[in-house]
């Protein structure tokens, strides 16, 4: 965690209404992105990394971040394919000028739209109005009747559903997707399920890999979802990603997508 003021970056952030003080500028990818997020609250880890090497983007596409945050995920995209035209929603004030901030120092060309993820369009000139070849998003993990939400706002609604369920919530992204495009999700593995049924018809060719933090025989606690609108093609069960091997140092494969902005593939290895 490094002190903002020594990258002066006060005018910046007072632009955009937050107080340096409230903030750290943190690397991912082995410092090929800066990433300023506020020092309590929801911080940007491994997940949003993972999310956006698993996703099939290629130059000139583009790509829609739903739950942006302050834009961990997209700009880890951003920094393996370049020229992506990006999109990201997200309502919590503070998390979306963060991400305007960040997109800056990036150079990336990432549109923030601050608003529900569920919205109707404004109109013909909303960024959202175009469909997109790929949605990427890492949605609240637990839902509000389960959950015990955390005092810190930026947390609770990073964390906890308020509003729009995730059923919803995957509606919205297929919606705004080109037929064939790809709609890729990293959430908790108890909520598998209600991913599958909300995908299921409207999309097909359904991949999940499983992520274990370690391999030690417990169940997965995450997964990530892949999947394309419109077709038909059978579900696919992926050999489980292991992140940490002995001593808990990332596995080759991972500290290749975490340090050196490798791609994470989804396809499954041809059949014998």
């Amino acid at each position: 965690m490094t002190v903002i003021t020594a990258f002066g970056l006060d005018e910046t952030l007072a632009r955009q209404g937050i107080d340096p003080a409230t903030v750290s500028l943190d690397h991912l990818l082995g410092r090929r992105v800066r990433l300023v997020q506020f020092i309590d609250g929801y911080r940007a880890a491994v997940d949003p990394v993972l999310l956006a090497a698993a996703v099939p983007a290629e130059p000139g596409q583009r790509v829609l971040d739903l739950g942006l945050g302050a834009g961990a995920a997209s700009l880890c995209l951003a920094a393996r394919v370049p020229g992506l035209a990006l999109v990201g929603v997200e309502r919590h004030g503070g998390a979306a000028a963060l991400a305007r901030v960040n997109a800056g120092l990036a150079g990336a060309a990432l549109t923030v739209v601050e608003t529900d993820v569920g919205a109707r369009l404004s109109g013909a000139e909303d960024p959202r109005a175009q469909p997109f070849d790929h949605v990427l998003t890492n949605p609240p993990f637990l839902e509000d009747i389960r959950a015990a939400p955390p005092p810190d706002p930026g947390r609770r609604a990073a964390h906890v559903e308020d509003g729009i369920g995730l059923d919803a919530w995957i509606a919205a992204g297929l919606k705004r997707l080109k037929p064939g495009g790809s709609f890729t999700i990293v959430m908790r593995a108890d909520r598998l399920a209600g991913i599958l049924t909300a995908l299921t018809g409207p999309a097909g060719d359904i991949r999940v890999l499983p992520v274990h933090t370690v391999d030690d025989g417990r169940p997965a606690k995450r997964v990530i979802v892949q999947a394309r609108k419109g077709r038909r093609a059978p579900l696919t069960l992926l050999a489980p990603l292991v992140l940490a091997g002995e001593g808990r140092n990332w596995t080759p494969t991972v500290r290749a997508v975490l340090e050196e902005a490798a791609a994470l593939s989804l396809d499954a290895p041809p059949r014998r």
